[in-house]
């Protein structure tokens, strides 16, 4: 996994299939980067199978098993939020101790503590975030903000939340299958910093979500035009709430307040905007006869659905993307 929140070109697939003891152990260690140990609970086919898919700041991860597992785990340097599928998983980390039926969200780890796993036979599903994907969407309080942003609590605020994030990540999922949609460098910082958001919403951490003083003095006119000229500027790069922020000389929150108070948006919605004028002026220069597509096009300025593509751009232009490009 690619550190410092950098996604990959594309993502990387890897299968592993093993029946062998320390051929699992030595893979899951290289795999997840962190010492472990694993101990057979009972009778039963000493099987593993493992599938990931690195996008290098987040990774998506299926595994499956035929045993009663006992895994002893170091620290770890990125997040696992795990959702068993069709198994009993039972983990303990610090103090925090927790049995989980199939079909139940949770954080599988703190940064600073080992823990342990009891994973029956089973199949789990495990996404893998790097830290620095919070950061690019929140920030902590400014008395800690040589800190870094971490998630604290090991389980769902609410089951809503839970299925929040099952829908999100199975939203990243279906993008990453697409090869089309993640050859467009928009697309995996996208996906990414979708399930940074989806994990603060998720699990308690933390970032600051309300303005303080100083940021409601900060969102000020000038701010929001250091902002737009930024992401104007800027409509094909790899985008960020932080990245706009540092560009404004601001924090997130003010940032994003001084999009509300003077423009009732938010600055993703802005860039969106941004990104969906860049696409309109593609498809009036495109020509279908050589291939030209409103997929494609579409793809490349970070729209990975065409109905909600399409639905868009009518609302702006009020004809489909399909009528501009045959124009």
């Amino acid at each position: 996994m690619t550190h410092a929140g950098q996604t990959t070109a594309q993502p990387v697939l890897s299968e592993f299939d093993t029946t062998d003891a320390e051929a699992m152990r030595e893979y899951l260690v290289a795999t997840y980067g962190t010492g472990l140990r694993i101990q057979g609970d009972g009778d039963g086919l000493l099987r593993m199978r493992h599938r990931r898919l690195d996008a290098g700041a987040f990774c998506l991860d299926t595994a499956a098993q035929l045993a009663r597992l006992a895994f002893s785990v170091e620290p770890m340097s990125g997040y696992v939020v795990c959702m068993s599928t069709t198994s009993r998983v039972d983990r303990t980390c610090g103090r925090s101790e927790g049995r989980y039926a199939p079909g139940a969200v949770f954080l599988m780890n703190r940064l600073d503590l080992p823990h342990a796993t009891r994973w029956l036979p089973g199949r789990v599903e495990a996404t893998v975030l790097d830290p620095s994907l919070l950061a690019q969407v929140a920030e902590t309080a400014p008395a800690r903000r040589a800190a870094a942003i971490g998630l604290t609590g090991l389980d769902p605020v609410s089951p809503a939340a839970a299925a929040h994030w099952n829908a999100t990540r199975a939203y990243v999922a279906g993008l990453l299958a697409n090869p089309a949609a993640v050859a467009q460098p928009l697309m995996l910082g996208a996906a990414g910093r979708l399930l940074a958001g989806a994990a603060l919403a998720v699990f308690p951490n933390t970032a600051l979500g309300l303005p303080t003083i100083e940021d409601r003095h900060d969102a000020h006119p000038a701010t929001l035009r250091r902002a737009l000229t930024y992401i104007d500027d800027h409509p094909g790069h790899d985008l960020s709430p932080a990245d706009i922020a540092a560009a404004a000389g601001v924090t997130i929150r003010a940032m994003q307040l001084a999009f509300r108070r003077h423009l009732d948006t938010t600055p993703m919605a802005y860039v969106r905007r941004v990104r969906l004028a860049c696409a309109h002026r593609d498809l009036q220069a495109a020509d279908p006869t050589k291939g030209d597509t409103v997929i494609a096009i579409a793809n490349r300025w970070g729209f990975a659905h065409p109905g909600r593509f399409t639905a868009f751009y009518r609302s702006v232009y009020d004809v489909p993307p399909s009528v501009t490009l045959r124009a």
